[in-house]
């Protein structure tokens, strides 16, 4: 075997199993699950019957690049979203299944052992993907630690030249899993020089993009950043995105990436070999689904409520902020995060995921210990009852 799969950690909810193997839920409360990023809306029907009406395409091989409806269809989202003046399709775009997947193989294309020691940089707390890719693909990952008091804001400071000289590879997540802070556009201005100066391949997981807050102002974008920026091409950038999120759709398996047309023709040449071409009845529903913004549109309403009456409930015992975008509340504990979630759990049945299991210990610390990552997912009836729940745990801890 890969003695490199050695290397990987356990997931987060495998160690959200054992830290509640054993504990008792409260009987007396129903069970509310906010603790995986799995979104509980309705998918919109209209999908679900592109995905039906085209079942008569199973009885075809799909191609690696995808059926040119969907390149375009995403290629025009993409414009129009990001404010940009074009994107090719049949270049500089990709459809892929789910950002996971992509972003896990993504590194395996990206870095080169060729005698170096490669680093893969990432911002701390993280997803976990992030680092699996790193490690399997022969490279080291370096962790930029995020914290409240400076709005979450990367630090590059906290990596050497030597590090950042041997780094092949960054993730940035943004708005970010799990603390929701979006990059400003100075942010991605330095991103992107030292890109340039080390020559590295940034990977924007722009996955969360479509949650946020005021509809007149979305959340910047890589490729809009580097396009206000004056960066042609979008040199050495990738960016990652997902219908999961953004149409309720997490079973559908269904992204894109697009960025770097020259990276991008040696990824599609790797997946060719990977085999990972999208379903086409999933490409169909894909390709319907890029095309509709009313119910994304009516999907941030639902998620716009959640968080004004979680933190309307919390704000009287707990300092809680709303988040830049995404739907996650990112809450600081009284207590260490994995004791409160045992609490939580055993007296008053929410699941929620310590934060510590989100980052590692780098620079001498953990950035998210002693925080919860709530995922406000399930119903905003539910959300409620929770936030309650929750509110009643901090005050018997004050």
């Amino acid at each position: 075997m890969n003695p490199k799969l050695n290397l990987l950690q356990p997931y987060p909810f495998q160690k959200l199993r054992q830290l509640l193997d054993g504990v008792s839920r409260h009987p007396g409360f129903t069970p509310i699950e906010l603790q995986i990023g799995e979104p509980k809306h309705q998918t919109p029907d209209f999908i679900s019957r592109a995905l039906v009406n085209n079942l008569d395409g199973l009885s075809n091989y799909p191609t690696t690049l995808g059926i040119s409806t969907l390149r375009i269809n995403i290629a025009d989202w993409i414009k129009r979203r990001f404010n940009l003046p074009e994107i090719n399709p049949d270049t500089e775009v990709i459809p892929v299944n789910g950002s996971r997947e992509a972003l896990f193989s993504f590194a395996q294309a990206v870095i080169n052992n060729d005698g170096v020691r490669p680093v893969v940089v990432c911002p701390n707390p993280f997803y976990q993907i992030y680092e699996g890719a790193a490690y399997l693909a022969g490279a080291t990952p370096h962790f930029l630690n995020t914290f409240e008091e400076n709005r979450y804001q990367l630090d590059f400071s906290q990596l050497s030249d030597d590090v950042w000289s041997r780094t092949q590879l960054m993730y940035v997540c943004s708005p970010n899993n799990p603390t929701g802070s979006v990059l400003t556009l100075d942010e991605w201005q330095k991103v992107f020089a030292l890109s340039d100066r080390y020559g590295f391949v940034v990977a924007a997981d722009e996955c969360y993009s479509e949650i946020y807050f005021d509809e007149a102002n979305p959340p910047l974008g890589a490729l809009d950043a580097a396009n206000r920026l004056g960066r042609k091409g979008y040199s050495r950038l990738v960016v990652f995105n997902s219908l999961s999120k953004r149409s309720n759709v997490p079973g559908l398996r269904s992204g894109f990436v697009a960025g770097d047309a020259e990276i991008l023709e040696k990824f599609l040449l790797y997946r060719t070999y990977h085999g990972c071409a999208m379903n086409p009845a999933v490409q169909a529903a894909s390709a319907a689904a890029w095309v509709d913004e009313t119910h994304v549109v009516e999907n941030r309403r639902l998620y716009a409520q959640k968080f004004s009456d979680a933190i309307s409930l919390l704000s009287a015992v707990v300092n809680v902020q709303k988040p830049d975008a995404g739907f996650y509340l990112w809450l600081k504990t009284p207590v260490s995060d994995t004791e409160f979630t045992r609490k939580l759990y055993q007296d008053y049945n929410v699941t929620v995921l310590p934060g510590s299991y989100l980052a590692r210990d780098a620079h001498e610390t953990n950035p998210g210990r002693n925080y919860l990552r709530i995922a406000l997912v399930a119903s905003p009836q539910e959300c409620v009852e929770a936030m309650h729940r929750i509110k009643e745990l901090l005050t018997r801890l004050a």
